[in-house]
């Protein structure tokens, strides 16, 4: 007998779920760092830092079970992808591989959104699910393919900033607060007036009814 699907739940609780994890690094890294090494990275400093940044995504996969009552495909992707690239950082000793984890992720999910929508699929409403309510197979498809090629430009402008010879482990991971993080927020909501143009928090009509 599976979870209930739960709906009403509140936005401060996906963004708990969607951003934790990543916060979670933030802070376990500034934690983990020794005082005084502020333009180098510490390789203890990181890989302590990837344990908790695994371990606080699976709690985010177990919390959005628990809360929402399912797991979109697209947080068991990054689930697995963390913890993959986390492991082979832990047991490397290299930082490299956490830097290139977000290559990865964007680059997946970029091929997936764009061969979807070339074959006429909406594949972010899959991997998303039921994240935005009303919305229609045209607003999907739109959608899938401005992020599958928003992710192509995510993935590229990562691997200038991993690249260790032009940035340290911190300019790289600082880049992730001041450079990433608000452009992806931006891009979201620019996308608002396309959304609600079609249909996004808008109910559907049952079968056989017609809106008065």
């Amino acid at each position: 007998m599976t979870a209930p699907e739960r709906k009403n739940h509140s936005p401060l609780v996906n963004l708990a779920i969607d951003y934790g994890p990543v916060a979670a690094f933030f802070v376990a890294y500034r934690l983990f760092k020794p005082s005084g090494a502020a333009s180098l990275s510490d390789v203890a400093a990181v890989t302590k830092s990837t344990g908790v940044f695994m371990a606080a995504t699976v709690l985010a996969l177990i919390a959005s079970k628990w809360i929402r009552g399912k797991v979109s495909p697209m947080l068991w992707l990054s689930t697995v992808l963390v913890c993959g690239f986390g492991a082979l950082t832990m047991i490397s000793q290299d930082e490299g591989w956490i830097r290139h984890k977000p290559t990865a992720v964007y680059a997946l999910f970029s091929v997936m959104l764009l061969i979807g929508w070339a074959k006429g699929k909406p594949t972010l409403k899959y991997l998303l699910e039921s994240a935005f309510d009303g919305l229609s197979d045209e607003g999907w498809m739109k959608l899938s393919r401005n992020w599958g090629w928003f992710f192509l430009f995510f993935a590229a402008l990562n691997e200038v900033f991993a690249y260790k010879g032009w940035f340290t482990f911190d300019q790289w991971l600082r880049a992730k607060l001041i450079v990433f993080m608000p452009l992806s927020f931006l891009f979201t909501f620019a996308h608002m007036p396309m959304l609600l143009r079609h249909g996004l928090g808008q109910e559907k009509q049952p079968d056989g009814e017609k809106a008065e």
